[in-house]
């Protein structure tokens, strides 16, 4: 990605699009009462509160009624329903994990099988993006947090600490090539999670080699344990690496969350905020809402001079609904280099 003269400029940046992710499907509701929704109502309200505040992408994830996250996928179609008719200019992203919520006793942080996490492809109505996480990887959310980010919630307890510092995200090969097949079939974007060079490598090839043609959207992972750290450097070698045309949303956790938000926002990226990813504000003296969270952004939006995206803006910038029929015209859209004649696209593979 080039920075050219006068790209601090917000005249010469997209408007800002905020994604909320304000269902926190590793939270207990006792974790933080004031700001998880349990009730169907209640959810379509905080997309409501987000969309209000100024978040455009609706990170979504759903609860049943005795709090836990829902595997269930007409309750994933309730919610989108009741969202489409709510705010219908949202752009609706299901977290392509479902849910880390337990089947049982001990079973705090799972991810699901692959045929499960293929059938988001069939949701209805359809979302605007699934979210693909691309090579399996370690995925201790908990490494860079401090004993006082989680203290008396359900992640400080032994079996909450255990879940998510050995979590490991599946994504193998053969699950990452079905699964965005079957969401571009679908006409669902993929809205891919990269945690480091390697991942956005293997998006690459398999654009080059005709698996996924459509928009490169993605966000850049910077939680650790497994994943980039947040730091200057990490984001600087990742921009360096992809393509002018990609769409990117930058994302932390805790209370890193701000500043890299802060960094992305100067850089004329966008970001992301919510439960799911911070409770604090930045003294960590209390907790604040997923609402609060995106009102910060938009005030320091203002600072910098940057205009929040509408709905309709979002969905420009995000490219929803467009897919390309040749590799040739995604990698030219994408601002990639052309295949070279006779070069190999990866192992023992060429473009179908």
């Amino acid at each position: 990605m080039n920075f050219l003269d006068g790209h601090l400029f917000p005249e010469n940046q997209q408007p800002l699009v905020i994604t909320a992710a304000p269902y926190g499907p590793e939270w207990i509701p006792s974790d933080f009462p004031e700001d998880i929704p349990v009730t169907m109502e209640a959810q379509v309200q905080k997309a409501v509160d987000c969309y209000n505040a100024g978040a455009t992408v609706l990170h979504l994830h759903v609860r049943e009624l005795d709090g836990k996250g829902s595997k269930r996928l007409s309750k994933f179609n309730e919610l989108i329903a009741g969202v489409r008719e709510a705010v219908p200019e949202m752009v609706i992203q299901v977290g392509g994990s479902i849910s880390f919520a337990p089947v049982g006793e001990g079973e705090i942080a799972k991810w699901l099988s692959d045929d499960t996490r293929h059938m988001l492809a069939e949701l209805t109505p359809k979302p605007d993006q699934v979210t693909v996480t691309v090579n399996t990887t370690q995925m201790n959310v908990t490494e860079h947090m401090e004993e006082a980010d989680i203290a008396g919630t359900s992640m400080a307890t032994a079996e909450g600490r255990r879940a998510y510092t050995e979590m490991v995200v599946p994504s193998t090969p053969s699950f990452v090539e079905e699964h965005v097949r079957r969401l571009s079939a679908a006409g669902i974007q993929s809205a891919f999670q990269f945690y480091n060079l390697n991942s956005f490598e293997t998006v690459e090839r398999l654009i080059r080699r005709g698996v996924y043609k459509g928009p490169l959207v993605c966000n850049w992972v910077a939680i650790s344990g497994g994943m980039d750290a947040p730091n200057i450097y990490n984001l600087a070698n990742f921009l360096r690496a992809i393509p002018d045309g990609t769409m990117l949303t930058v994302e932390s956790s805790m209370r890193n969350t701000l500043p890299i938000n802060m960094m992305g926002m100067a850089m004329g990226l966008h970001v992301r905020c919510g439960i799911e990813d911070n409770l604090w504000n930045q003294s960590r003296t209390e907790k604040m809402t997923t609402v609060q969270q995106i009102q910060q952004l938009v005030r320091m939006a203002n600072e910098f001079g940057r205009p929040i995206a509408t709905g309709q803006q979002a969905r420009e910038i995000l490219k929803i609904g467009v897919f390309y029929d040749t590799v040739e015209e995604t990698l030219a859209a994408n601002g990639f280099s052309p295949n070279a004649p006779g070069r190999q696209q990866g192992f023992l593979r060429k473009v179908a």
